[in-house]
């Protein structure tokens, strides 16, 4: 059975760092892009971040309010997709999801639309 896990949320100060995870089993990332998202209460999900399928090499892209703060990356042996979360903003407060799209070209989309696996999601709460 395929599934996603996330983990690593938490309460944190502005300006501090969180890292989350998304563990994949039942299925290989090598053959799946994955885009983490958030939704925060009241306001519709959106993307910020993915990261084509390890085959495929790897390409990552990021929403344009979070670059330069959150990096997505890989550990290939633990089948898992981090994001770190640097220099965190009250308005990141929001449940965060990752979801799972086959696709093996060496590219990853935005769009909810497009990923067809989807984790239970994890809180993150940016406050003083």
């Amino acid at each position: 059975q395929l599934q996603l896990v996330e983990s690593g949320g938490g309460l944190v100060q502005p300006g501090g760092s969180l890292r989350l995870s998304c563990a994949a089993s039942g299925f290989t990332l090598d053959y799946y892009a994955i885009g983490w998202f958030r939704q925060a209460p009241g306001k519709e999900r959106e993307q910020v971040s993915c990261i084509s399928s390890t085959s495929s090499g790897g390409s990552t892209k990021y929403a344009i309010s979070v670059k330069g703060r959150f990096t997505i990356s890989r550990d290939v042996a633990k089948n898992t997709i981090y994001l770190q979360m640097n220099s965190l903003k009250p308005e990141d407060t929001a449940v965060y999801y990752c979801a799972a799209e086959w696709r093996v070209d060496g590219t990853c989309r935005f769009g909810i639309n497009q990923y067809n696996y989807w984790g239970q999601g994890t809180q993150v709460t940016v406050s003083s």
